[in-house]
C-alpha cells in the first residue's frame, strides 16, 4: 500500500467518523439503566438451596459454573465462596420475588 493510498484511507476512515459524530449529536441520549434503588442481595450457595426448597447445592453450583445465574467469587481460587444474586436466581428459576 502507497503513502498516498494510506493518506486517503485516513481520510475517509475521519469523514465516516465525523458523520457518526453528527448522528449522535442530533439524535437524544437516553440513560442505559434506571438507576438502582436498593442494593443487590447476595447469597451463599447454603442461603440459596434453603431458599427454594428442592434446590440442592449442587444445582445451584452447576448453575454457576454455566454461567445461567449471575454470581461473583468472592476469594481467591477455589476456596473463594461464590455470592449468587437472589434476583437472578428467582428469575431464573421463574419465581416471583
Amino acid at each position: 500500500m502507497t503513502l498516498t493510498e494510506k493518506k486517503d484511507l485516513i481520510n475517509q476512515i475521519t469523514s465516516l467518523l465525523d458523520r457518526l459524530i453528527d448522528v449522535d449529536a442530533e439524535s437524544p441520549c437516553a440513560p442505559a439503566e434506571p438507576p438502582i434503588d436498593k442494593p443487590m442481595e447476595m447469597l451463599t450457595i447454603k442461603e440459596c438451596a434453603a431458599l427454594v426448597n428442592g434446590l440442592s447445592e449442587h444445582t445451584v453450583r452447576m448453575l454457576c459454573s454455566q454461567d445461567k445465574i449471575a454470581h461473583v467469587r468472592a476469594g481467591a481460587g477455589r476456596n473463594g465462596k461464590i455470592l449468587v444474586s437472589k434476583v437472578s436466581l428467582l428469575k431464573y428459576l421463574g419465581i416471583a420475588s
